[in-house]
């Protein structure tokens, strides 16, 4: 069961048919985000062929990890399958 961690407490967990791996990330589908630990950023990339990403900082027991997390709310048709879907980076602890 793929599990996405930071500072000791599980962030994301699905099944394995529920996330999506683009380019070796493991996309979390948004239902299995804790959303507590997640607060918006105003920080954006984009990427040639998935389109425009946001962002999301983690905020665990009052120790914040900027950016750890990105998604994209409206990808490129070719990226469509990972829709407002949730990767980490930056130290989180991504087990497929």
């Amino acid at each position: 069961m793929p599990t996405a961690s930071w500072n000791g407490v599980v962030i994301a967990q699905a099944r394995d048919d529920e996330v999506e791996i683009v380019e070796n990330n493991v996309y979390f589908p948004p239902s299995s985000v804790k959303t507590e630990y997640l607060q918006a950023s105003a920080h954006t990339s984009r990427c040639p062929w998935k389109g425009l990403a946001s962002y999301y900082s983690l905020n665990v027991d009052g120790k914040v990890n900027e950016n750890a997390a990105w998604y994209y709310p409206e990808p490129s048709e070719k990226a469509a399958q990972i829709k407002d879907h949730v990767a980490f980076w930056r130290g989180v602890d991504v087990q497929r």
